[in-house]
C-alpha cells in the first residue's frame, strides 16, 4: 500500500503512517496486549474500536510492512496478527508519546503504569523489550500468540498494570 506524500518531511510521512485514530492504538494492544487475534483486538480494547474500523486498520497496516498476518493453525478461520521489525523499532516512539501523556493529561493510573515504567525504564528497557518482541512475533509467531514464548518485560509491565488496577478496585 502506498502512503500519501504530501511532502518528504519525515515526521509528515510517519504521520501519513500512524496519524490516524486507531492505527497506534492498534499496534499498542498488540504490543502490549499481545492480543494477537481480531476478536481479542476487538473485544478487549479500552477504546471500543469498531469491527470495521478495526479490519481496514490491520489491512492497512499489513499493506505498509508494520504487521504481517499470519493462518492460525489451530482454527482455520481465525489468523495471527504479528509486529514487523519496523513496528517494533516504535517503541521507544510509543514510550515517549505516553510519558508525554502521564506528565500532561489526565490518564488514569492503572492504563498509564505501564508508560511509567518505560519512561523510568529508559532505553535499556526499551531495548530488552524490543528483543523480546523479536522472539514473539518475528522469530516464534505462533509461539508468541499462545504464550509458549513470552516476554520478561511484558510479563513485569501486565503485572505492574494488574496490581494498580486490584488496588484501584479495592480503594474504589
Amino acid at each position: 500500500m502506498d502512503i500519501e506524500r504530501r511532502s518528504r518531511c519525515p515526521i509528515n510521512l510517519t504521520m501519513e503512517v500512524l496519524g490516524d485514530r486507531w492505527s497506534l492504538v492498534v499496534l499498542r494492544d498488540i504490543m502490549f496486549g499481545n492480543r494477537r487475534h481480531f476478536r481479542e483486538l476487538l473485544n478487549r480494547s479500552e477504546e471500543g474500536i469498531a469491527s470495521n474500523i478495526l479490519a481496514a486498520r490491520l489491512k492497512r497496516l499489513v499493506a505498509l510492512g508494520l504487521v504481517t498476518r499470519l493462518d492460525d493453525p489451530t482454527h482455520s478461520q481465525k489468523a495471527i496478527y504479528s509486529l514487523t521489525e519496523p513496528a517494533i523499532q516504535l517503541v521507544p516512539m510509543i514510550a515517549a508519546i505516553g510519558a508525554w501523556g502521564r506528565r500532561h493529561l489526565p490518564v488514569s493510573q492503572d492504563l498509564s503504569i505501564r508508560a511509567e515504567l518505560l519512561e523510568k525504564g529508559g532505553v535499556v528497557m526499551w531495548e530488552e523489550f524490543m528483543e523480546d518482541l523479536r522472539g514473539i512475533h518475528i522469530a516464534d509467531p505462533i509461539g508468541g500468540a499462545n504464550g509458549s514464548v513470552t516476554s520478561a518485560v511484558l510479563i513485569r509491565l501486565t503485572k505492574a498494570f494488574l496490581d494498580v488496577r486490584a488496588k484501584m478496585e479495592l480503594n474504589g
